[in-house]
């Protein structure tokens, strides 16, 4: 067990014992509705943001580390092809199951800890490609076109990565949303793993996936580390340091 990360009463640490994967699953559970565990978790890094003082686990992710002709292992390609990204020439790690509890969602000191984390992470393994999927609440599309018109016209994935359809039920935004989007209410509707991953200069895969049994719609979402805005760097290592 190896601490990550501390800043007043919460602390982020990394583990792969049986009883943190344990609180990791329960708190997922109660956030997404379901047990989402998979063959996956056990190969993964989780990270636990807890308070220190009594041990309440407030949001968590795992971490998978890949190279590029491992993509075809990663949960994202269950929903994606992603063939493309076998090509990345670098460290990549998929970000998934990332969630927080609901009495904390809102929270902004839990969410600063959880992507200094996530930045202590890729530095320590020297990543360059942070990728996974960015999920919107609900499978019904009407709540988020200007969401998704934004995406269209301001984030969509450089040609040589873009991810291909592979999903039997997927909603193919980009070919099919013709509207400009609403700012604010793009903003408001984008989920805050989104909202920071464009942040960040992440992009994003040209349609949404449908996806019944998490009640959610999602697009793979990738961030080049090299591409990250030099301001936004350093606001994340602040948080490290």
């Amino acid at each position: 067990m190896t601490l990550v990360l501390q800043k007043g009463r919460l602390r982020a640490r990394q583990s792969k014992t049986t009883e943190d994967i344990a609180k990791a699953l329960s708190l997922r559970a109660l956030a997404f509705g379901c047990d989402d565990r998979d063959a996956l978790d056990d190969l993964c890094a989780h990270i636990l943001i807890e308070n220190e003082v009594s041990g309440e686990v407030l949001c968590c992710f795992r971490m998978l580390s890949l190279q590029g002709k491992e993509m075809a292992k990663s949960y994202s390609a269950q929903f994606y092809e992603l063939s493309a990204l076998e090509r990345f020439d670098g460290p990549m790690v998929e970000l998934g199951r990332f969630c927080t509890h609901p009495c904390h969602s809102n929270d902004p000191d839990v969410l600063r800890l959880a992507w200094g984390a996530m930045t202590a992470f890729v530095d320590a393994h020297q990543v360059e490609l942070l990728f996974g999927c960015s999920s919107f609440a609900g499978t019904e599309t009407a709540s988020y076109l200007d969401s998704f018109a934004m995406l269209k016209e301001r984030h969509l994935a450089p040609k040589r990565w873009l991810p291909r359809v592979k999903a039997p039920n997927v909603f193919r935004y980009a070919a099919v949303l013709r509207n400009r989007p609403d700012m604010k209410r793009a903003m408001r509707a984008m989920p805050p793993l989104l909202r920071t991953y464009l942040l960040m200069g992440g992009w994003v895969s040209d349609h949404a996936v449908v996806d019944e049994k998490m009640n959610t719609l999602h697009v793979f979402t990738g961030v080049e580390i090299s591409a990250i805005p030099d301001a936004r760097k350093r606001l994340l290592r602040a948080v490290v340091g």
